[in-house]
């Protein structure tokens, strides 16, 4: 579990927040009647460093951007939106 340090109310558990998605996401949407409105989400998944958005959904209910290591889980910054 991480321990996520939030601008706002200080170092917080993982479960209170709800990650969104990996700033370097590509969203697509899609117009196709069976999936009309359909948000379809893709990235490359590599190794090394991603900036993520992340909502502090049980806490103070403020958007974060997380930078953090995708194989060590280590979080370098985390800055509100």
């Amino acid at each position: 579990m991480l321990l996520i340090p939030c601008p706002h109310c200080g170092p917080r558990n993982q479960e209170e927040f709800a990650y969104e998605r990996s700033v370097d996401s590509v969203v697509r949407i899609d117009d196709a009647p069976a999936v009309a409105m359909a948000a379809l989400y893709t990235r490359a998944n590599l190794r090394g460093e991603d900036h993520e958005i992340w909502c502090h959904a049980h806490g103070c209910g403020q958007w974060l951007r997380m930078t953090r290591d995708r194989v060590t889980h280590a979080i370098r910054n985390v800055e509100a939106l």
